[in-house]
């Protein structure tokens, strides 16, 4: 049963049968966005820090209730914290626009130009599993810089791809898509 409200994944009057990954006809191309949707795994692991954080927010009221105000501003530090971890945690992944290609991690962001790009594509090699030091064979995005460094992506084995190999082949070829439009010749 369709329901009748507008989303975010197609325009009002589309049939959800027609929408094969077609930019929204108010989508600004000059704005930063993710080509792409959140992998499970990041969203549960946002939702478990969520919970822990409210948690630690009902624990700060209930021990400034109590009087020890030092104690519940800590607590309350502490909830914010795990708040804005979530959102960052959220927040980390590939995003792109007409300037170029933005990879967005929990401590680090880099932006690479369309400009200093020589190439953007996937190759089998190596990759960390969940960005821990295990690494396994797999696929990733790679940016070549103008100087032959290349920067990964997307891996088929981050947060957002663990399991989901077509949900990384589109990824995949929509970057390469937004590199090969707004790339110099």
């Amino acid at each position: 049963m369709p329901l009748p409200f507008l989303t975010a994944d197609r325009a009002f009057g589309t049939d959800a049968a027609n929408t094969d990954d077609v930019a929204l006809p108010f989508d600004d191309h000059d704005h930063w966005r993710r080509p792409y949707r959140p992998g499970p795994c990041r969203v549960a692991s946002a939702a478990l820090l969520l919970l822990l954080a409210s948690f630690v927010l009902i624990a700060a009221m209930i021990i400034a209730f109590a009087g020890a105000l030092p104690g519940a501003g800590l607590c309350l530090g502490v909830g914010l914290t795990l708040i804005a971890a979530a959102l960052r945690l959220l927040r980390a992944g590939v995003w792109v626009s007409r300037h170029g290609v933005r990879r967005v991690g929990f401590f680090s962001t880099t932006t690479v130009p369309w400009n200093r790009a020589s190439a953007v594509r996937t190759v089998q090699q190596p990759v960390r599993w969940l960005g821990l030091p295990r690494t396994v064979q797999g696929q990733a995005l790679v940016v070549m810089g103008q100087g032959g460094e290349p920067l990964p992506l997307l891996t088929d084995h981050n947060a957002d791809f663990l399991s989901r190999a077509e949900a990384f082949d589109r990824a995949a070829d929509t970057v390469e898509a937004w590199g090969s439009e707004y790339r110099p010749s």
